[in-house]
């Protein structure tokens, strides 16, 4: 037959209040953990993905535009320097 002992109850019931207090202080100390990086990163004024991908874009649609205007320049310059060339062999 087995005796129950007091001593070995208390202890035990000792145990689980103190798990039951640490897994309360590990949650509050999570929490506030978090929270204090939520207002570091706050104050340091970093950009939400939503405004850097929008910028990202109007980037990536300004160099297209400026290679457009490139080629496009380039094309011109070419139009403008052939007619010189062929009066210039005309003349010799």
């Amino acid at each position: 037959m087995q005796t129950r002992n007091k001593f070995f109850d208390d202890m035990s019931q000792m145990m689980t209040n103190a798990m039951g207090v640490a897994q309360g202080a590990k949650g509050e100390a999570e929490n506030a953990a978090k929270s204090l990086m939520d207002r570091w990163l706050a104050d340091r004024d970093f950009v939400t993905r939503e405004e850097f991908d929008a910028v990202r874009a109007m980037a990536e649609k300004a160099r297209l535009e400026n290679a457009a205007l490139s080629a496009r320049l380039d094309a011109l310059e070419t139009k403008k320097k052939s007619p010189a060339r062929k009066s210039a062999a005309k003349k010799t």
